[in-house]
């Protein structure tokens, strides 16, 4: 093969073209293998079996919490989404109590001076939560309202003080964004952290500046490829939430189709690469949890022309 050399386009914040190139030639049978036990990858294959999966993860744990007399923190995520509506059906249909649960978003889109997206516009992070998740909940069982908490503007400097006083969360769900930010914690927020990983996991909620590949993937899966609709910044929980979380479950659904993934790659870069600030979603790799891909998002990394 024709070697040919060049630099990494200058907005993408990681810039170590060796370490990418290492972790590009992890295999889909490789994948799985990682040095840390308590770090657990697996593939599933089926797209339905997958949503299915991450939904009966989040309704066992309901149950769970309900049979020891226990009180369940979930910090939630809005994308992926379609495993709310299934996790909904088994819900009403096993008639399962929810007063219980104690559910906190990770995060909500903001305009350029920090003002979060109100529940009301269609692109809102709660109105997509309230949509596709609460209300179809039969009200009897769902959890009561003040539950159910969002980080908008007038909570976010306390958002991380009301997870903690609730024990913190029992389990942190989310996913891997393109830049490899976790939540809306992106990945030029490393610049202000350095080589300090303990620092970047002390770091709690804030407004933030959205990446451009962070807008680009919104725009591509939510706005009909609109970049023009995405807002400029979020609120966003931070490291330290992910990190004190007692349990992480991470899902990695972005297959288009056709053999097109957005998150090949960093999937491999967040779960495989070197544990460092410009690739927050690396820290996951550290602690105890899963991280689940569908198959086409563990399929290899490859250059197709077409």
């Amino acid at each position: 093969m024709t070697i040919f050399r060049y630099s990494l386009a200058k907005f993408i914040p990681f810039q170590d073209r060796e370490e990418c190139e290492r972790v590009r030639k992890i295999t889909k049978e490789e994948i799985t293998k990682h040095p840390n036990p308590d770090f657990k990858i697996r593939i599933i294959e089926n797209k339905e079996d997958f949503y299915f999966q991450f939904a009966l993860d989040i309704v066992t744990r309901i149950v769970e919490a309900r049979e020891k007399n226990q009180k369940l923190v979930l910090i939630l995520p809005v994308g992926p989404m379609p495993q709310y509506p299934i996790a909904t059906e088994m819900i009403n249909r096993l008639r399962i109590p929810m007063d219980h649960v104690y559910t906190f978003n990770m995060d909500e889109y903001a305009d350029e001076e920090g003002n979060t997206a109100p529940p009301t516009w269609p692109g809102s992070f709660q109105k997509a939560m309230w949509d596709g998740f609460f209300s179809k909940i039969d009200p009897k069982l769902r959890p009561p309202e003040r539950n159910i908490h969002f980080p908008t503007k007038e909570v976010l400097n306390d958002y991380a003080k009301m997870i903690a006083d609730l024990g913190g969360a029992d389990c942190c769900y989310g996913g891997v964004g393109w830049c490899g930010h976790i939540a809306f914690w992106e990945a030029h927020l490393g610049f202000e952290f350095g080589d300090d990983l303990e620092a970047f996991k002390q770091a709690g909620p804030r407004i933030v500046e959205l990446h451009p590949m962070t807008i680009m993937q919104n725009a591509l899966h939510s706005f009909s490829g609109d970049w023009s609709w995405v807002p400029p910044k979020a609120a966003t929980i931070g490291p330290a939430q992910i990190v004190q979380a007692k349990d992480r479950s991470f899902w990695l659904d972005g297959y288009i189709g056709g053999g097109v993934s957005w998150q090949r790659f960093i999937a491999r870069l967040a779960a495989h690469g070197r544990v460092n600030t410009l690739v927050p979603a690396s820290i996951l790799q550290t602690l105890p949890g899963t991280y689940t891909m569908l198959g086409g998002v563990a399929d290899n990394v490859e250059i197709h022309m077409s």
